[in-house]
């Protein structure tokens, strides 16, 4: 084969992976300017759970002049990335599953329906479950001489990062799976590592997440409940290699049939 034949496939992938990328982007784009008009209404969503919780006469404040105008595009912008999630996943997928085989593409379809609907589970999780506690925590406290009146882009990059905290915690069930049926690991081996894993689960809480007891716990707890699940359905997939020798086995077998 010459080299012109063997580069052909390489350019012809990355002419899809580039079409793929631009249908992502676009994607989010469409997304971004069908909520463009509601970003006001969008970030007054998002901050509810401080204001309710602010003291008697305290406000949310803007120490720049620009952040009125830019801070609701830009958790606009998040939000559309967020929407567009399931529809960017399509395109990976549709990249990636003509190499797959039949069965893995069985397997991995769930995986990626799921790692779409857990990241929506723990962003819902902050926002319902997490910040009416940890705001509640943080307005209580009053210091003598010291007004609370937090800035507003100051608040969105502090939701915004625990939003990223809970979506990625909660893909915890998707990664044990994935570890399990690349053969890195096996459901019996992290079943015996559980304590050190409720260790790493508070580590990371502990750095994902304020300085605080209370949003620290909501995130080890659920990342606990959600390795057990993880455990349990890693036991219905099988190792991959074990697999695609299952898979050409019977490949074999339609072939001579």
């Amino acid at each position: 084969m010459s080299t012109q034949q063997q580069t052909q496939p390489l350019i012809t992938h990355l002419i899809e992976l580039r079409n793929r990328i631009l249908k992502a982007i676009a994607s989010v784009l469409v997304v971004f300017v069908c909520l463009v008009w509601f970003s006001s209404h969008i970030y007054e969503f998002v901050s509810a759970p401080l204001i309710d919780r602010l003291p008697e006469g305290a406000s949310m404040i803007a120490t720049d002049v620009a952040s009125p105008f830019f801070t609701p595009l830009k958790l606009t912008l998040v939000a559309s990335v967020f929407v567009a999630v399931p529809l960017v996943l399509y395109q990976i997928w549709a990249f990636v599953a003509p190499g797959l085989y039949k069965h893995e593409r069985r397997l991995i379809a769930p995986l990626l329906f799921s790692s779409s609907l857990l990241f929506y589970a723990g962003v819902a999780f902050a926002y319902f479950v997490v910040f009416p506690l940890i705001f509640g925590f943080f307005t209580a406290i009053s210091l003598g001489g010291v007004e609370f009146a937090t800035d507003i882009s100051s608040y969105l990059d502090f939701v915004l990062s625990l939003f990223m905290a809970f979506g990625i915690a909660f893909e915890v069930p998707v990664a044990i799976i994935l570890l399990c049926w690349t053969g890195a690991t096996d459901a019996k081996s992290l079943a015996q590592k559980r304590p050190y894993i409720v260790v790493v689960a508070f580590v990371v809480g502990m750095l994902l997440t304020p300085p605080d007891m209370v949003s620290q716990t909501l995130l080890a707890v659920p990342m606990c409940i959600l390795f057990e699940i993880g455990l349990f359905f890693s036991r219905f997939y099988t190792k991959r290699g074990e697999s695609d020798e299952d898979q050409d086995d019977n490949d074999e077998d339609e072939v001579k049939s």
